[in-house]
Order: C-alpha cells, then structure tokens, then sequence
C-alpha cells in the first residue's frame, strides 16, 4: 500500500499541483508581508510626486484616482521573483534531482508485476473459487 501511495507521489501532476498550492496559497501571503511591510517603503522613500502615495505621480493633479503606482507595480514583480525562487530551490530541483536518480537507476520506480507474480496471483484465485465452488455444491 505504501509503495502505491510513493508511485502517486512521484508522478509529475502531483509534483506541479503541490506547487501551484504552494505558490498560490500560504507562501505568497508571507512575501506579499515581507515586501509590503519592508521592500515597498523602501521604494517609497525614493521620491515620488506624494511621499505618503510611493513612488509615482497624479495623471490629473487634483484626482487621486489617476495615481500611477510604480512603486506596487516594483513591489509585485518582487514578490513573484521571490516566491518562484523559493518554490524552484525547495520543491522543483529536489524533485528534479530524485527523478534522475530514478532515471539512472539508483531508486526504482513505479514497478510493473512480473509475469510470475501475475500468474501466481491468477493460479491463487482459481484455487479460492474452485474451492468455493465445491463447498456450495456440497
């Protein structure tokens, strides 16, 4: 049961579906902090048309709603740099790195049942339902 339940684990689907939760789900909110609460006032402190708005500047003065916010547009792209930096060297290249062991040999893979097994598995229920068979006939 186990050895299944380690071929499932090893298929690629599973391996990019646990990134895609990763990415998606818990870590993305702790580098959208990081980033918010230390890189994005650093990018703020370095000018902009309101130092309270960040870096950037009002299309029409007077509206605050025309504000071009490079400084989210910055903060965004450091936040996906770091999240796929982090999901690359802990999930993706181990993962990597196991299926080329499994590719040279030195872990087996998913193992097909030999021709033997599989007859004696068949001879094994022949003789359950040959003996079944006799006691209802009794």
């Amino acid at each position: 049961m186990l050895k299944g339940f380690k071929d499932f684990l090893m298929r690629g689907n599973v391996v990019d579906l646990a990134v895609a939760v990763v990415i998606g789900a818990a870590f993305t909110s702790i580098v959208t902090a990081f980033t918010n609460g230390l890189i994005k006032p650093l990018i703020n402190a370095i000018g902009g048309s309101d130092a309270a708005q960040g870096l950037g500047f009002r299309i029409l003065g007077p509206n605050g709603s025309t504000f071009m916010d490079f400084g989210g547009v910055i903060n965004a792209a450091i936040n996906f740099v770091i999240v796929a930096a982090v999901v690359y060297f802990l999930i993706v290249l181990p993962v990597k790195h196991l299926q080329e062991r499994r590719k040279r040999g030195q872990e087996t893979g998913p193992s097909e049942p030999t021709d033997t097994e599989l007859l004696t598995e068949i001879r094994d229920l022949l003789r359950a339902q040959a003996n079944g068979s006799s006691r209802s006939g009794d």
